[in-house]
């Protein structure tokens, strides 16, 4: 899939993720790890390292040759990573569909990046991609990616009891999705 960089604001893009990004991205997780804690599974020690982040980046990077996932990455104009989302889980076919994901560093909060990149990703999602529906889901007591769904036209259509471990315990979570066109489906 060709899908370029894009601007998100005067300082940050929003482009696919590489393999070159794994020290980039080691920081970022170093440097925002209790900033993520309350929202994201526990991670093993070798997550936050280089070689951690090489092997994640190396599966996804394997996924998205194969159609399944799209990762990007929020870079500012320092080099530094601002956050990343994450198309997962795609399935074509009748289900045209997806997971998607996202988190901006603590020192870029409150700027709108997290809106920005996901109305990007649903209109690549629907443009490039070919889906018609992404699904997200937040720990309840996410107001702020709440927010930013709702702002994103994704509307809540339930809630999973102890849906995923967070932070070490099975959390509920708000689900949420955004059906992105109603044209007719294509064989």
């Amino acid at each position: 899939m060709d899908i370029p960089a894009e601007r998100l604001t005067d300082d940050v893009i929003l482009r696919l993720a590489t393999e070159a990004d794994a020290p980039a991205l080691a920081a970022a997780y170093v440097e925002n790890r209790g900033h993520l804690a309350p929202w994201e599974p526990r991670r093993p020690e070798k997550f936050f390292t280089v070689a951690g982040q090489a092997a994640v980046l190396g599966e996804k990077l394997r996924q998205f040759a194969e159609r399944r996932t799209v990762p990007w990455v929020l870079e500012s104009a320092d080099g530094r990573i601002a956050g990343t989302i994450t198309l997962s889980g795609i399935v074509l076919g009748p289900w045209c569909s997806a997971f998607l994901g996202y988190w901006i560093a603590a020192d870029h909060q409150g700027r709108g990046l997290a809106t920005a990149a996901v109305r990007a990703v649903c209109r690549v999602a629907r443009e490039t991609v070919g889906l018609h529906r992404i699904e997200a889901t937040t720990v309840l007591d996410n107001a702020g990616s709440q927010r930013v769904l709702a702002k994103c036209g994704f509307e809540h259509i339930g809630t999973a009891p102890r849906y995923l471990a967070i932070n070490g315990a099975w959390r509920d979570h708000r689900m949420f999705q955004r059906i992105l066109h109603d044209d007719e489906p294509t064989p």
